[in-house]
């Protein structure tokens, strides 16, 4: 059912920002099988602030190849104009999006639902940083993140949704991960959405090589992180694989930059409407 009031809907992994009056859900049905523009998957909505009908944040900057700021208040006033759905961002917008301009967050699933999450917490707040030396070990990652050394480190799955699609093998805490993916020589994200997921899935890449991964980082207790699926994986592992699904260890959406992260908890109650929806 339509909003009426334009909003404003940044959708992760593809990187598109909308304005819209449909609203979150309205805009997932939109999107879903059957509609006039089936965009297939899943997606992670992030509603924007908004105020007076212009944004309330400033875009970062992307080296003024467009006018982010141009092109969204043109489609605001698009949508205000009576448009339904007008795209203010195309793609990369993620990255150009700063983490304090997300007023919810959104979990869609293919067949059109939309699940709230709980309001994002901070979690970890880092200390301003240059460059840091390569090969670093856990622990000093640990220090330089400002976080408590953890009493034994088992390797951890993180299923990165933003700003690319991996699965990724490691010994550092969402805290400690956050804050070197930020800050790694030669491999950094502006900024990181990922997830938890539960580590007793070797069917999320050929079992030797997920087997051979896990003994490679016992084995080379330096080693921080391991790939072991690269590409469109996002679609493929079930929200009630992600740790804290059924809130009985911490877990959610992560979503941080160089500065800080946030944690976007899933509510206590799922809709069971959420629960049986397509995809």
């Amino acid at each position: 059912m339509p909003n009426n009031e334009p909003q404003l809907i940044l959708s992760i992994p593809s990187g598109m920002i909308t304005a819209t009056s449909l609203g979150v859900s309205g805009l997932a049905w939109h999107r879903s099988p059957g509609s006039g523009k089936y965009f297939k998957g899943r997606a992670v909505f992030a509603l924007l602030a908004l105020k007076d009908g212009r944004p309330d944040f400033s875009y970062l900057d992307e080296g003024q190849w467009r006018d982010a700021m141009a092109d969204t208040l043109s489609a605001l006033e698009k949508t205000e104009q009576g448009k339904r759905t007008k795209t203010a961002l195309s793609n990369n917008a993620f990255a150009v999006t700063p983490i304090d301009a997300f007023k919810s967050v959104h979990l869609i699933k293919t067949g059109g639902e939309a699940l709230t999450m709980e309001n994002g917490v901070e979690v970890a707040r880092f200390e301003n940083s240059g460059p840091v030396p390569d090969g670093m070990s856990p622990n000093e990652v640990a220090r330089a993140a400002g976080q408590i050394e953890p009493r034994e480190r088992l390797p951890r799955l993180y299923l990165v949704i933003a700003p690319i699609e991996i699965v990724v093998l490691s010994t550092l805490t969402p805290q400690e991960y956050a804050w070197y993916a930020t800050h790694r020589p030669g491999k950094l994200f502006r900024q990181v959405v990922f997830t938890e997921i539960r580590a007793d899935q070797p069917q999320l890449a050929a079992e030797a090589v997920f087997d051979s991964a896990r003994e490679e980082m016992l084995q080379k207790t330096y080693k921080k992180t391991k790939t072991i699926v690269s590409g469109e994986c996002f679609n493929s592992i079930p929200f009630t694989s992600w740790v804290g699904y059924d809130r009985r260890e911490e877990g959610g959406l992560y979503i941080g930059d160089a500065r800080r992260l946030t944690l976007w908890r899933f509510p206590e109650r799922i809709p069971h409407a959420w629960t049986r929806a397509l995809g």
